[in-house]
């Protein structure tokens, strides 16, 4: 259906609502596809799909900013990293965030202005390196929770936490998968220069990997932080900053459901954030995979937010015609 929407802009189908300022969260899997080979050119590829949403929004008359995770590059980087001890000095997990902001950053900004360029579209596309503040002393630090990397076996894990010392979770579904520090996100640091240049007209790509964590000194300077900022929560931060109306998560699921992977899995199609905070009391999204979608999208409508979505990238168009995707509202 996007295919058909990039083409002929004119017969695209109306939205529920008037063109606004949106923050679009794009998940991993747009950018690293499950079962792919994790190459660059691969990587290309699937952006060139994926990214067709954001034009869609573009062509509908949206304010966008972009935001994108990096979980499996963060692994893979990682992989490296430790293939690399005495030949090359280590990284923080601070510096790897920034590597990978810039170059899937530089990625995404390419694919866009092709896909835009190839229809005439007009649009300045802007990516951003973007820091996130985080609380120094933030429990989260100590208690390694965010999977990076791909999954392995449950002999796999145990070897590694063996020989590595990695922290190793189950990541349910997956596998066994790491598991890194992720701290809270307080504050962005270039809110002002995004909200200027979105004001301006731009398509900015900012809080790539969920930002770069940063922590203030007392003496009110700034130094990296060891963690990994969960995308959709520092997304849920960015639209407060910049007075978006809308948040839309997009992921690998067409919809959020209960009691997902059973017999009695039932999707959701609008709830109010009331009813999904019982749902999450309940234990129906668990924190490595569904949790903290649901938590950024209800704390972006409880503190103004007219409303919040969550679908896969590929059936974003589908999800505002109402035919897919969860509504997250007042």
């Amino acid at each position: 259906m996007l295919d058909d929407l990039l083409t002929d802009p004119v017969g695209s189908p109306q939205t529920a609502h008037k063109p606004c300022r949106v923050v679009v969260a794009l998940g991993g899997n747009a950018i690293t596809r499950p079962g792919g080979d994790d190459s660059v050119r691969q990587d290309y590829a699937n952006l060139r799909r994926s990214l067709k949403s954001i034009v869609y929004l573009i062509d509908q008359g949206y304010e966008v900013v972009l935001t994108h995770g990096n979980g499996p590059q963060v692994g893979n980087q990682m992989i490296r990293v430790e293939a690399a001890l005495g030949q090359a000095p280590e990284l923080p997990l601070d510096v790897v965030v920034a590597d990978l902001q810039g170059g899937l950053g530089y990625m995404i900004e390419q694919v866009l202005y092709n896909l835009m360029r190839k229809n005439g579209r007009k649009r300045p596309v802007c990516g951003l390196f973007t820091l996130v503040e985080v609380d120094p002393d933030d429990p989260a630090l100590a208690d390694p929770t965010k999977f990076v990397g791909p999954p392995y076996r449950q002999d796999q894990a145990e070897s590694l936490t063996e020989t590595r010392s990695w922290t190793m979770k189950e990541d349910r579904g997956r596998g066994w998968r790491r598991v890194v520090p992720s701290p809270q996100p307080v504050s962005i640091i270039e809110r002002q220069p995004i909200l200027t240049l979105v004001e301006a007209g731009a398509l900015v790509i900012a809080v790539g990997g969920g930002g770069i964590p940063v922590a203030k000194t007392s003496r009110g300077t700034l130094e990296g932080v060891e963690g990994v900022i969960d995308k959709d929560l520092a997304s849920a931060v960015l639209a407060q900053d910049v007075s978006a109306e809308e948040l839309y998560i997009l992921t690998a699921v067409e919809r959020v459901s209960l009691d997902f992977g059973t017999e009695m899995e039932r999707p959701l199609s609008t709830v109010t954030v009331a009813e999904a905070r019982e749902y999450m009391a309940a234990g129906q999204f668990p924190a490595g995979s569904m949790g903290p979608k649901m938590e950024a999208v209800c704390r972006f409508v409880e503190q103004g937010g007219k409303r919040a979505l969550v679908t896969d990238v590929f059936t974003l168009s589908e999800a505002m015609a109402g035919k897919t995707g969860t509504w997250v509202v007042p």
